[in-house]
């Protein structure tokens, strides 16, 4: 285990509210168990796990600001939908907060509410581990996703991106470009590998 887990739990546990410092922890323990299964090292996993959300106990309007003061990149559609920022303004936290200096463990937090294109081992199972952790009850596909998520790291990443679309399409939510590209990057991979 990574020496400063304790640590960053103490801290986590005075910044975030009581539901969100349990997610937190339930990610950790989902990516742990993800990172066996897919042979990623345990320590890193847990440690994106436990500090993607160090954000969220900011408001939207607090977040903006701290990344313009940070001099963190804003989009305009990250304007239009400031709840991804979490994201961003988390890996900034994660390396000058927590002093976190892994790059993969950075990016990881960075792209776990949107996905990117092309992602890494650990972004995966990062977004795949914020999706399916315990605590989640919402989504109908749970179930299927959860199974999935120990079988086919890329298939069930990429239903959790088209099940996101969706829903937010029903509501008739903005939807940030990068899930869309990201959706659109892992459906052309996925197409590629039938074509084979």
């Amino acid at each position: 285990m990574n020496s400063k887990i304790p640590e960053f739990r103490e801290k986590l546990q005075k910044k975030l509210n009581p539901g969100r410092y349990e997610h937190s922890l339930s990610v950790a323990f989902t990516c742990i168990c993800l990172a066996m299964r897919y042979g990623y090292p345990i320590d890193q996993a847990e440690v994106a796990g436990m500090l993607h959300d160090c954000a969220k106990g900011y408001d939207n309007d607090t977040i903006i600001r701290h990344c313009e003061k940070k001099g963190i990149e804003i989009t305009e559609d990250e304007r239009k939908a400031p709840a991804v920022l979490h994201a961003k303004y988390g890996a900034w936290l994660a390396e000058n907060t927590y002093d976190i200096h892994d790059q993969e463990i950075l990016d990881a937090i960075a792209c776990h509410t949107t996905g990117k294109p092309a992602m890494g081992l650990l972004d995966k199972i990062l977004y795949v581990a914020d999706y399916i952790e315990a605590r989640r009850d919402k989504a109908e596909d749970l179930p299927v996703i959860r199974r999935l998520a120990f079988e086919d790291l890329d298939e069930a990443l990429y239903q959790i991106l088209e099940g996101t679309l969706n829903y937010l399409g029903s509501k008739g939510a903005f939807v940030d470009p990068m899930t869309r590209k990201t959706y659109d990057y892992y459906k052309q991979q996925r197409k590629g590998e039938t074509n084979v």
